[in-house]
């Protein structure tokens, strides 16, 4: 056993007890903090060694910036590896580039070669350079390798440790093998794969097929080729996750152009990608910065961020104002219209928030395509109908009784219809028409669905009251 599968052993127990104890708590954090501003050394190493690498990244995230470069500064030695692969990356990447360049390199050297490349693709490009000098050749070749791949690839997803075996071994030699080579092998691996003289893969083994099989049976007869699914390694992330999920796969094999394996990815590894892609949708329908969570970024760049989209909201929202402008007259001499409009306005947007939020989802996971779009199309109009009808009747009624017009009540229950149709009909429509012109849905969509919505919303209930009530 290596020194990094004892490490590894003793933070996946540690874990395990946490789990059964009581949870980490502000109050723990608040205990750390205290012995860390006493100076009491043995109380803060014996604090940090009884919490798992999630808690101990909980811990870096939590704490004001003094008192977390103190326990960087003092005691790194004491966090686990893992610890930094777990932090928000912003976060992470403004403490590495604050470590001298060997300090990180040793945290690299510790971690699987995905991780690896993940802790360092962000930094700055100087600073990454020192960093992978420091590197052994073995692992500087690892992770020059994984950079090359285009970000939220599969090839900067994937584990460059994994077990391949030639087709004429028998389950024996497998099996002495892989309890020969430990210092080689990956620290957790599930299946085997089994390779040509060319490095193409011909199939896959688990490794409970393995224990199960006699010592004398070969490999090329237990093959289970049908299960095989080759990842090119420029595949997008979101479609090796929709790979894993429609096939319930653990692992999988990463080729390059020529089909040769060159790395496996496993179902941790599309567990955070799963993570990082809701994340991002939802962000991006609040047209907010994607990097990280944007709690750890320097103010002036988050405010530039968000700036982009706050703009296009500014021009949104004059054009709903000019269509106000334009029955001006109209609200002056019934003012009970400024007292409604913002109903019918904000009943629009969030009906097709509702439509929308679905649409974006369905298109991320595939459920939604031209072959059943005309009919989600279809479905949203007429949900959007049946609300619209339900809620006209309650806002005419609350109207009518507010302020006493039976045609102004009429007049903003059909401007209710109305909008709520539109509502559905374009909290569809926009995300797949965006999807077609090749614009991120989830980016651009609640600009253009709010603006429809609100100018539609202003135009239908200023207009059939002027031409109603005037």
């Amino acid at each position: 056993m290596t020194s990094k599968d004892a490490a590894n052993i003793h933070h996946d127990f540690q874990d395990a007890q946490q789990s059964s104890a009581d949870p980490f708590t502000d109050d723990d954090i608040r205990d750390i903090t205290d012995a860390l501003r006493d100076g009491d050394t043995a109380q803060v190493r014996e604090f940090i060694d009884d919490l798992s690498t999630s808690e101990s990244a909980e811990l870096l995230q939590k704490v004001v910036t003094d008192d977390r470069e103190e326990l960087i500064n003092t005691y790194l030695k004491d966090f686990d590896s893992e610890t930094f692969v777990k932090l928000d990356d912003d976060l992470r990447k403004t403490i590495l580039e604050n470590m001298k360049p060997k300090q990180v390199a040793n945290i690299v050297s510790d971690l699987d070669s995905d991780d690896a490349v993940d802790m360092l693709y962000n930094l700055e490009p100087v600073f990454q350079k020192s960093v992978i000098r420091k590197l052994s050749a073995k692992n500087r070749a690892t992770v020059e390798e994984g950079l090359t791949f285009p970000d939220d690839s599969a090839g900067r997803l994937m584990q460059r440790e994994f077990v391949a075996i030639p087709q004429f071994w028998s389950v024996g030699k497998t099996i002495d093998y892989i309890r020969a080579a430990t210092d080689e092998l990956p620290t957790d691996f599930f299946d085997i794969f089994i390779i040509d003289p060319m490095y193409h893969v011909l199939g896959n083994i688990s490794l409970s097929q393995i224990v199960r099989s006699k010592r004398s049976e070969k490999i090329y007869d237990l093959l289970t080729v049908q299960d095989m699914h080759l990842i090119p390694a420029d595949m997008d992330q979101e479609d090796v996750a929709q790979i894993f999920k429609d096939n319930d796969l653990v692992t999988a094999p990463v080729v390059d152009d020529t089909n040769r394996l060159i790395g496996v990815i496993t179902i941790d590894d599309i567990i955070d990608v799963i993570e990082e892609e809701a994340q991002e949708d939802i962000l991006r329908l609040a047209g907010v910065s994607t990097s990280g969570t944007d709690m750890y970024r320097d103010v002036v760049d988050t405010a530039k961020s968000r700036f982009s989209w706050l703009a296009v909201n500014l021009v949104t929202a004059i054009l709903a104002s000019m269509v106000i402008g334009l029955f001006d007259a109209t609200i002056e001499q019934i003012v009970a219209l400024a007292i409604l409009m913002p109903i019918v306005a904000s009943m629009g947007g969030n009906a097709g928030t509702q439509t929308l939020t679905i649409a974006v989802r369905a298109l991320a996971t595939n459920d939604l395509s031209r072959t059943n779009m005309m009919r989600m199309i279809g479905k949203e109009t007429l949900v959007g109908l049946l609300n619209g009808i339900a809620f006209a009747i309650i806002v005419a009624a609350v109207t009518y009784f507010w302020f006493q017009q039976p045609l102004l009540a009429g007049v903003i229950g059909t401007a209710m219809i109305v909008n709520l149709i539109v509502a559905g009909l374009f909290g569809i429509s926009i995300p797949l028409i965006l999807e077609a012109l090749g614009i991120d849905p989830a980016l651009a969509s609640s600009v253009f669905l709010t603006t429809i919505t609100d100018i539609v919303g202003f135009f239908a209930f200023l207009g059939l009251a002027a031409f109603f009530l005037i």
